[in-house]
C-alpha cells in the first residue's frame, strides 16, 4: 500500500517524468520508491500540524473550551501543511 501521498507522486510521475517512471517500473523500485514518499510525506504533516498548532496555541483547552473553534484552527493548519507537502515532497523538483 503507497497511501494517498504516493499516488498523488506516482500520477506527477507519469504526467511529468515518464522517463523516471519507467526506470522505476523496471527495475522494479517504483512501489518502494512510492511508499518512502508517503512515509516521509505523512511524518512531516503530523511534525508540521504538531508544531503549527502548538506555535498559534490550538490546544487542549480550547478544544474543551470552544470544540467548533478549535475544528476550524486544525483544519486550517493541516491544509496549509497539506499544500506545504504537496509543494516540497509531491510536486517539487526536489522529489523527482
Amino acid at each position: 500500500p503507497i497511501g494517498m501521498w504516493g499516488r498523488k507522486h506516482q500520477q506527477y510521475l507519469k504526467e511529468h517524468h515518464p522517463m523516471l517512471y519507467s526506470d522505476l517500473i523496471l527495475s522494479g523500485k517504483l512501489y518502494g520508491y512510492l511508499a518512502e514518499i508517503d512515509t516521509q510525506a505523512q511524518n512531516k504533516l503530523h511534525q508540521l500540524v504538531t508544531q503549527l498548532a502548538e506555535k498559534e496555541g490550538i490546544n487542549e483547552q480550547l478544544k474543551s473550551q470552544d470544540q467548533l473553534a478549535w475544528v476550524r484552527a486544525m483544519n486550517n493548519i493541516r491544509d496549509r501543511v497539506e499544500e506545504i507537502i504537496l509543494q516540497e515532497l509531491i510536486y517539487g523538483e526536489d522529489a523527482v
